[in-house]
Parts: C-alpha cells; sequence; structure tokens
C-alpha cells in the first residue's frame, strides 16, 4: 500500500473515532431499555478500530522504510487490547530503534582517478568476496639519441637497457579483504626484479640473502581494519612508498619517465604503518621503516616517516610526506637522512562534452639534507661539507578522450 493510501485511510480512522463518543451518548441518552445492546455495539466497534489501528501503523512503519534509503530511527507503536468498561485511554508505547550509521568511506565522495599516481582502474573484473585480483604489465622500448654499445641506460630509475623491447614489470596479485582482515600482494617479474634489489645495499649486511627472498616481491603486507572513526589500519610488510607523487607502476603515472626530483625519491619501504581517517577527506599516516628504500637496516637505526593526505573536494589533492631519523648511509653510521616532500594537485578544468574534456596540473617541491658522518646540513663546517638538495617539477596533463583513449602534454622543471 502507498504511502499517500495509509495517510487516507488513518484520517479516515481519525473521523470515525471521532464521532464514536457523540454517537454512543446519543444512543444511551435516547433509549436507555436498549443500553446493554448499544455497550456491546460500542465493545465490538472498538475492538475493530483497535484491529484497524494497529493495521494502520503497521502499514505506516512499511511504507516510511520504503521510501526512505537511511532513516535515523524507526518508531514501533504497541498498543493495549481495548476494553468497553475501561475509563482510561488506551496506553500506547513508542520505542525508537536506533538504524546504525555507517562512517563514510575515505575519499570515495569523488572521481580521483585523474591523479598522477593513481590506478585508472575503476572497476576490476576478478572481484570477489575475499579478493580482488590485479594483474599488471610494462613492456617498453627506448630510444636512446647517444646510442650506447652495450644498448645500457644510466641515470634512470625506470628502464635499464634501450633499442630493445624490455618487460619492464609484470606483476600478478591483488587484495584480500575478509571482514575485518586485509592484505596485499603484487608479484613483479622482468627487469624491476633485478633494478629494484639492485639499488638497495643494506641486502650486503648480516647473513641470509635479502636481496633474493624479496626480488620477485614489489608488494607483500598484511593487516587489520579498525572500526574507528573513518577508519583505522594498521599493517606491516613490503610497501610502495609514500615518499613522491609518481607511482611505481608506470600505468598509475602521467609520464612514463619522471622528473629527477621523483626518480630519486624511494620507491619501496620494508616495515610498518598506520592509516588514520579523522574524516572521509583526510589521512594521517606514520610509518615506522627499515630504511630509505632498504630491505633490512644500514646501520643500527631505523627510519620514521609521516603522510598527511587531504582532499578538500573532488578537484584538489594536498599531500606532505616527510622521512627522518633514518641512518641509511652504508659505511656511516652516524649519519641521519631528512626529507620534505609536498605535492598540490589541481583539476582545473572538466567538460565532458569538449574536444579536451579535463585537464589538471601537479606540482611538487622536495627538499632534503643529511648530518653526520662528515656532512652537514646547514652548510660547511667542521663536520663537514654541506650536503642538502631543493627540487620542484611542474606537470600539466590534457585529457582528448574523443580522439583517443589518452593524450597528454607534460612539462617538468
Amino acid at each position: 500500500m502507498s504511502a499517500r493510501a495509509v495517510r487516507l485511510l488513518s484520517i479516515t480512522l481519525a473521523l470515525v473515532v471521532g464521532f464514536l463518543p457523540a454517537y454512543s451518548q446519543s444512543q444511551s441518552s435516547s433509549d436507555n431499555g436498549t443500553s446493554s445492546i448499544v455497550s456491546d455495539r460500542d465493545r465490538l466497534l472498538l475492538e475493530k478500530i483497535d484491529r484497524l489501528e494497529r493495521r494502520i501503523a503497521e502499514l505506516e512503519a512499511h511504507a516510511g522504510i520504503a521510501s526512505t534509503a537511511t532513516p535515523p530511527a524507526t518508531a514501533i507503536t504497541v498498543t493495549s487490547p481495548s476494553h468497553a468498561n475501561d475509563q482510561a485511554p488506551e496506553k500506547t508505547d513508542v520505542v525508537n530503534v536506533a538504524q546504525p550509521m555507517e562512517a563514510e568511506a575515505p575519499f570515495a565522495f569523488a572521481d580521483f582517478t585523474w591523479l598522477n599516481g593513481n590506478s585508472r582502474t575503476k572497476e576490476s573484473p576478478l572481484d570477489s568476496k575475499v579478493f580482488t585480483g590485479e594483474f599488471r604489465a610494462d613492456v617498453s622500448y627506448i630510444y636512446d639519441l647517444n646510442h650506447p654499445q652495450d644498448h645500457t641506460l644510466s641515470g634512470t630509475s625506470e628502464s635499464g637497457r634501450t633499442g630493445e623491447f624490455q618487460v619492464q614489470q609484470l606483476g600478478v596479485g591483488g587484495d584480500f579483504h575478509y571482514g575485518n582482515v586485509r592484505g596485499r600482494l603484487m608479484t613483479q617479474f622482468g627487469m624491476y626484479s633485478t633494478m629494484t634489489p639492485r639499488n638497495d645495499a643494506s641486502t650486503g649486511r648480516g647473513q641470509w640473502d635479502l636481496a633474493d627472498a624479496y626480488r620477485y616481491l614489489s608488494e607483500a603486507y598484511g593487516g587489520y581494519h579498525f572500526d574507528v572513526l573513518h577508519g583505522i589500519n594498521v599493517d606491516a610488510g613490503i610497501f610502495m612508498s609514500y615518499v613522491g607523487l609518481f607511482s611505481y607502476y608506470n600505468f598509475d603515472n602521467w609520464a612514463y619517465q619522471p622528473s629527477y626530483v621523483s626518480s630519486n625519491t624511494p620507491w619501496f619501504f620494508n616495515g610498518l604503518r598506520v592509516q588514520i581517517f579523522p574524516t572521509a577527506k583526510l589521512k594521517i599516516e606514520p610509518w615506522l621503516v627499515n630504511g630509505w628504500q632498504s630491505y633490512g637496516v644500514f646501520n643500527g637505526r631505523p627510519g620514521g616517516g609521516l603522510q598527511v593526505l587531504w582532499r578538500p573536494n573532488g578537484a584538489v589533492s594536498i599531500l606532505s610526506n616527510s622521512y627522518l631519523l633514518g641512518q641509511d648511509t652504508l659505511g656511516a653510521p652516524h649519519r641521519t637522512r631528512y626529507h620534505s616532500d609536498n605535492s598540490l594537485q589541481v583539476k582545473y578544468y572538466e567538460a565532458p562534452a569538449k574536444f579536451a574534456d579535463k585537464a589538471a596540473f601537479s606540482l611538487t617541491v622536495d627538499a632534503g639534507c643529511e648530518s653526520g658522518s662528515g656532512v652537514s646540513c646547514f652548510g660547511d663546517s667542521k663536520q663537514g661539507p654541506k650536503q642538502a638538495f631543493l627540487g620542484a617539477m611542474l606537470y600539466n596533463r590534457v585529457w582528448s578522450t574523443k580522439t583517443c583513449t589518452l593524450s597528454r602534454w607534460e612539462a617538468a622543471l
């Protein structure tokens, strides 16, 4: 029954109930000899009205639930049975049953696939209740104007050879999610499986071969989700680095080869992270890791870090990453690294009906230094020469999905 019909039935019942006292009084004053008959009629009528009231209450509750997506509370009306000789009005108990309100999922209020460093995928054909599968393949051919005789490409973090077709990275894995338990696994085959461990000198310290142990893993962690605030995740294992704007996977990036600033940020961390979401638009993420892109600890102290990510709306993303306290220089046990990475991304144009339907830019500023064991952060001193850097990069991207899947123009400083 529709809500309108329920309202009409309620109005009709109110008129009947209002008319009943007058009808009973007139009947009793006009015919005293038939008072028992009138009383029986009243009793039967009251019982019918009582049943009708309960039925209307059920229909009203049903109509209210059907027409409201997330009602804050449901009113359940319990009416006591009526009797003809009761002088007191019928007792009605109203019980409010509060509906649980789920916290809004973090960053689910808008589509952020336009961001640099974010996957463009919005759904997975390998999705299930406990596992969402993922397959990544990156095959490249790079032409070098210097024409190296052995085809080796130096000074890059994304490619190692030129003039050849190479499988840079092929990964198979995905995300596990069952109840509050969570985890992720992504393998890495191809050139990444030798390029990435090669850049980590910590594997030479101590026994057991960490380079081979982690060679074919780009991500491998497990954790637990706590239903606090808008969610808290605690994970441990191997992660993609939180420092930097560009993703380790080139499919996620605006450009295949990042600038010098991004190329010198770490690609992975081995350690522990805590993701705290105070609101659906803010993430605070502290880290405790073995070191700066290292499977093991270089010296005697691990490194720490913090990421703060704020997305006030679907067109702006503000990111700040910090790394500090890590003594992660081989052969320099008292040298400490400090690094600050800060990015702003803005989608300033979107017109789906136009030829160029979307445009966005990103600005990143990085600063860092090392102090101790022969170097200094703030200038030449008795501790040693200054060892610091300052860099920035600016990218602009324009989408044109009418003529091709993706078109882009970038510039980096």
